[in-house]
């Protein structure tokens, strides 16, 4: 079987007709960054009750009348100083003519960050691994915001073996090679990589080293996959 090379797509040589599906990949604005946002959750609905009242131009008296609630209530709620009920809240959103979820906008959940030293990180064994096929994962956040699951592994192939072991997973997965060579396989195509190629492919198909050309063999491994849900 011919080999073909790590990288399958020149970024810097792309044609017309692969240019708006390459554009089209990269619309988030990484440097877009949001509003700054509250981590107390009744300063930050306050805030946005006390936004939606001004924008229509209406006194808390005005809005004490349409909602029914009290004008000391209302002072709390856009001071931040009480935890208002979800009947309140469905009140407000009636009377300023937004959904309820808007007044949460500015809440900010605590977002989570893994620091591993050099040297350290979670040596697993995986399914088929063996003696000299180390594989290190580098960090895990069981709940996020962005709905997606990412491990990564920086993984250390320093014996030879006359047989490798085969993954297939759902996700998509990431490579970078950091040492040594390597011919990997991905379903029918084989790929030599050497320090500074890289290849991204669907995990759903079967994958894994088919040669160790160069040793000792590291290389950065980025798998995700949708969070289950109750994750």
């Amino acid at each position: 079987m011919a080999k073909g090379k790590a990288k399958e797509i020149d970024i810097g040589r792309t044609t017309d007709d692969e240019r708006p599906a390459l554009k089209a990949a990269f619309l988030q604005d990484p440097h877009a960054l949001r509003e700054p946002k509250e981590n107390n959750l009744e300063i930050a609905i306050g805030h946005e009750v006390r936004a939606f009242r001004k924008k229509l131009g209406i006194t808390v008296t005005d809005l004490a009348t349409a909602t029914g609630i009290s004008l000391g209530m209302l002072s709390k709620i856009e001071n931040g100083n009480i935890s208002p009920s979800l009947t309140t809240l469905q009140s407000l959103s009636r009377a300023l003519g937004v959904p309820v979820t808007a007044f949460f906008r500015r809440y900010e959940e605590p977002r989570n960050a893994v620091f591993v030293k050099a040297g350290e990180g979670v040596e697993l064994e995986r399914r088929g691994t063996r003696a000299g096929h180390q594989y290190k994962l580098l960090g895990h956040i069981d709940n996020n915001t962005a709905g997606v699951v990412v491990e990564p592994y920086l993984i250390t192939l320093s014996a030879n073996s006359d047989t490798f072991p085969a993954f297939q997973h759902e996700g998509m997965e990431f490579l970078y090679m950091l040492e040594g060579e390597v011919v990997y396989r991905h379903g029918d195509r084989l790929f030599s990589m050497a320090p500074g190629d890289s290849l991204f492919f669907d995990a759903d198909a079967r994958h894994g080293p088919e040669e160790l050309v160069k040793l000792p063999i590291r290389y950065l491994s980025i798998i995700s996959y949708p969070q289950k849900q109750g994750m």
